[in-house]
């Protein structure tokens, strides 16, 4: 899922290159994207986007007339810049904005058709949009605890709560995780005055970190290689690699569709957390530490 660091970027590019033009017209490929009736599409037909700006993971692009186009890319959605009046992709492709010079295409990668688009009238209508979760980056160390101790929760749920942090999913929730040394199954309401300290500190090195990378990729270009996985990452999507920073072996937790990625020598004193698939189905086999895997 396109988190903090991809939607601002994402952001940027968009109110860069297209603040201050005309669109020329919204189309819709899928219907099911669209998840309002009132307005309609073409009433944004003609009206000059003035700012983009971002609510969580959620784009907001606002257009004159007091009308607001909130995109969620969801999980696997995708914007694209292509040249001006570009087909929408038959089975991929959900909606397009054509300006003059270049039209963006909302497309995504999977089947189970989960971006939206949200066609709304006043800013008042923004409000549903916002989960209400702290903007991580720049918040104070006290402010950060408090929203991430708020409930008694797992620490990577908390990190991904939308309404307690915004714009954390869960592939920098990993990398913050294991920036701060603190393993992700820990109960928010055991974490130390160390360990969130830490966290803060992480959070906000991290996000910033990966949002620096991604302007110096893109450039004065577009996103177009967005993705929840990059070499370049610490745990996240290294399953079986060796950690960058003590050499052992990075660990997961898989549980539906949801995979998280930790290093035991770094976060958990070396202790293999149980999967819930894998454990059930190896069972006294199951590993508990490092020594165990070796």
């Amino acid at each position: 899922m396109p988190e903090l660091p991809d939607v601002t970027v994402y952001v940027e590019r968009l109110d860069a290159l297209f603040g201050g033009l005309r669109l020329e017209r919204l189309r819709i490929g899928s219907p099911w994207v669209l998840r309002t009736v009132v307005p309609a599409p073409e009433d944004f037909d003609g009206t000059t986007l003035r700012e983009v700006t971002r609510i969580g993971k959620r784009i907001v692009m606002r257009f004159e007339d007091d009308l607001f186009c909130v995109i969620h890319l969801m999980l696997l959605g995708r914007l694209r810049m292509r040249d001006p009046g570009t087909a929408i992709p038959r089975k991929r492709g959900h909606a397009a904005f054509d300006f003059a010079d270049k039209t963006i295409l909302l497309t995504e990668e999977g089947t189970k058709k989960r971006a939206s688009i949200h066609l709304l009238r006043g800013e008042e209508s923004l409000t549903d949009h916002d989960r209400g979760g702290l903007e991580p980056i720049g918040a104070s160390l006290a402010d950060f605890s408090g929203a991430l101790t708020r409930e008694r929760h797992t620490l990577k749920r908390s990190l991904t709560d939308a309404r307690l942090l915004s714009g954390i999913g869960g592939a920098f929730a990993d990398e913050i995780m294991h920036r701060a040394r603190v393993g992700p199954l820990t109960r928010t309401d055991r974490l130390t005055d160390r360990d969130l300290a830490r966290l803060h500190a992480a959070t906000g090195e991290v996000l910033t970190e990966w949002t620096e990378r991604f302007r110096e990729d893109v450039g004065d270009g577009f996103p177009e290689k967005v993705t929840a996985f990059r070499p370049e990452m610490a745990v996240h999507g290294k399953f079986g690699e060796p950690c960058p920073v003590c050499g052992g072996a990075v660990q997961r937790i898989v549980y539906a569709s949801r995979e998280t990625n930790y290093c035991p020598g770094c976060q958990t004193g070396g202790k293999i957390l149980a999967d819930r698939s894998l454990s059930r189905l190896l069972k006294d086999d199951w590993p508990r530490s490092i020594e165990e895997l070796e």
